[in-house]
């Protein structure tokens, strides 16, 4: 995203909602790399729950990640 980031409305939202509820965590790093979500369940299920950031700050639903935890079946001996 590099300096394209800085400039997308989304961007600047996710920041100021960050901000307002008190975000504190660590701040270093070079900043450039967006994140993502995998829930991947047992053996031959695969990838069970995907999210990619989309821009900085672009949040996974805690719903979705835990309807997905809950669908992981253990994996027979």
């Amino acid at each position: 995203m590099m300096m394209s980031g800085l400039f997308r409305v989304g961007v600047w939202q996710n920041f100021f909602r960050a901000w307002r509820s008190g975000y504190s965590g660590n701040l270093e790093g070079e900043g450039f790399t967006l994140g993502g979500v995998y829930v991947i369940g047992a053996g031959r299920q695969g990838v069970l729950l995907e999210h990619r950031e989309k821009e900085f700050g672009d949040k996974v639903s805690l719903p979705s990640v835990l309807e997905a935890a809950e669908k992981i079946k253990p994996q027979a001996s």
